[in-house]
């Protein structure tokens, strides 16, 4: 049954809430921990047991750091870094343009700057050179460094591997990994297809991280000390977040303490940029998807590749306020040219129809830098996987993101293999494609025949799942700080919501182009502000300013609103549905 009888929101989605099996887990959590009811719901639909409810609450990443070298080839490619600090050799870092090579970057970067050491960095343009190291580019480092470290790629790339003569290679990644390695000094990735899967949810800059850390290991064997790696979580909390690894484990720990070092604002590069985003609190995990992320991949998608990363390396104030302006400013421009590209592949969806496994796009001179945040835009539209290509001279360059559950990276791999690719790779969640023109329909036939299989075709309309619900009384800054603990929250680990029944709005009113601010509360009762962003780009903000008078339930995320110095609660207000009288 429909949580509150609500079947049909109206944002057209069915409210599900805990089932009867979760609610009797987090009464009996409750009893046994004393810990407020709402949030032993939460725990409870995270798989906490109330044996574990402090420790969870309460994460330490010592805990929960796995052993660096239960990944393959972590100690050689350890110490091959090592080697080149002790021998003073010259290293260049070749990184993927987005957040998670960006912050991967930074870390080698700022690692080896405190060792004494500074590095190359190289960043391949996204149009000129596409995704990953290149037989040019990794002869012309080879010819120039002795070790090449590629962060956040590198573990398909037999052919530029093997043109790098005369260096080493080290691979440090995370992306799907095929039934043969290239020849590299090592490559330490959690999805080679020899690991066991127990680290596959690591983004790139955390696989660096843990390389460090075992550098660390062999510095102290050897008598010395190295950085303060703790220093050096806000970049793999920001890429964790970023690159939307699924927050659970160490992934969560990650996160937590890199916002710690974060809200302590002694990066230069994430002070300038939270500076020019207007964030004036600490940040959160949806500062880091939403403000910051965007800005940092800007210059990857429509500017100079490695501006990300180097305002996320730079000790330099006065670089870092310059090159924060500069990627806001293609951040700006990265907007416009996304919607106009959005709006068209939508229209294409629609046209298409979206009831089969796969949402694709396709569109002559859509700018590949924002083919992927457009195929994030039709997967929440369908909730489908997604794929959205921009093409050029007759080849299309393509990037898809997948729902929960739907791994897209394999797939993708499977049709570069079967030649109906030019090239293609990723992980689950998103992955990256180069594709002939003439091949394009039937390389999408193909993707969704696979699709299929895994049960894409049978995904229905996105249900909105809650967690109970609460009165306004109930929601206080004290509540929502005790579920804050729970968090972060984010891909794996959904952020909780709750439901407000039969409430009766105050006030409603329309701000901005499209938003909704609305206040409402019992009969009588206590009362709660609520802002609904997009509202009115679906029935929800119409219906609620026209109330009437009429009770509605209304359902979102409980937030703590800053304003002038004063903390209070709000709602932000996901749906609403008619209250039955």
């Amino acid at each position: 049954m429909a949580f509150l009888d609500v079947a049909q929101s109206l944002t057209g989605r069915t409210w599900v809430g805990p089932s009867a099996e979760l609610s009797r887990a987090a009464e009996a959590m409750a009893q046994q921990t004393a810990l407020p009811r709402p949030l032993c719901q939460i725990l409870s639909r995270l798989g906490v047991a109330p044996d574990d409810a402090a420790a969870y609450l309460a994460p330490k990443l010592r805990d929960l750091l796995p052993d660096p070298r239960a990944l393959r080839d972590m100690e050689p490619a350890a110490a091959r870094l090592l080697q080149a600090v002790q021998q003073r050799q010259r290293v260049a870092v070749f990184a993927d343009y987005d957040v998670d090579g960006g912050s991967s970057a930074a870390l080698l970067l700022t690692w080896l700057r405190a060792m004494g050491r500074d590095a190359t960095l190289y960043v391949p343009d996204r149009i000129d050179e596409g995704y990953g190291p290149n037989d040019a580019a990794m002869a012309q480092l080879a010819a120039d460094h002795d070790l090449i470290i590629c962060v956040d790629c590198g573990t398909l790339s037999h052919g530029p591997i093997d043109a790098a003569v005369g260096a080493d290679v080290v691979v440090l990644d995370h992306h799907l990994g095929g039934e043969t390695l290239p020849d590299a000094c090592a490559i330490v990735n959690p999805n080679r297809q020899d690991e066991d899967g127990a680290l596959a949810h690591l983004c790139a800059a955390a696989v660096v991280f843990l390389v460090l850390v075992e550098v660390g290991r062999q510095l102290r064997e050897g008598g010395a000390g190295g950085p303060d790696l703790m220093a050096l979580l806000d970049l793999v909390g920001l890429a964790t977040v970023a690159d939307v690894a699924p927050l659970i484990g160490v992934n969560r720990a990650f996160v937590r303490q890199g916002l710690a070092v974060m809200a302590r604002r002694a990066r230069p590069g994430l002070v300038a940029l939270a500076d020019v985003a207007g964030l004036d609190t600490a940040p959160t995990p949806y500062h880091l998807g939403y403000l910051l992320g965007p800005r940092i991949n800007a210059g990857g998608r429509i500017g100079q590749a490695d501006l990300g990363a180097r305002l996320l390396a730079t000790a330099d104030p006065h670089e870092a306020a310059a090159l924060a302006e500069r990627l806001d400013t293609l951040n700006a421009e990265r907007r416009d040219i996304e919607a106009r590209v959005r709006a068209e592949a939508l229209a294409q969806c629609e046209e298409r129809g979206a009831d089969g496994p796969l949402a694709w796009a396709v569109g002559d001179g859509w700018h590949p830098g924002v083919v992927g945040i457009v195929a994030s835009r039709l997967k929440e539209a369908t909730n489908r996987p997604a794929i959205v290509i921009g093409v050029e001279d007759g080849i299309g360059k393509g990037s898809g993101r997948s729902v929960a559950g739907i791994d897209l990276g394999a797939p993708i791999q499977r049709l570069a293999a079967e030649g109906l690719l030019i090239k293609g790779g990723g992980h689950k969640m998103a992955a990256g494609l180069t594709v002939a023109a003439d091949k394009i329909d039937a390389a999408m036939a193909r993707l969704g025949e696979l699709l299929a299989k895994q049960g894409a075709d049978a995904l229905g309309p996105r249900d909105l799942r809650l967690d109970g619900a609460l009165m306004p009384a109930a929601a206080t800054l004290e509540l929502i700080e005790q579920i804050d603990a729970a968090g972060p929250f984010g891909a794996g680990a959904p952020g909780p919501r709750f439901a407000f029944a039969g409430m009766r709005i105050h006030h409603a009113r329309q701000v901005g182009e499209n938003h909704l601010k609305v206040s409402f509360g019992e009969a009588g009762g206590a009362r709660l502000d609520a802002i609904s962003f997009g509202a009115y780009d679906s029935a929800l903000g119409p219906a609620l300013e026209n109330h009437g008078g009429a009770s509605f339930h209304l359902a979102g995320r409980l937030e703590i609103n800053t304003f002038r110095g004063r903390q209070s609660v709000q709602l932000q207000l996901e749906d609403a549905a008619p209250a039955q009288v």
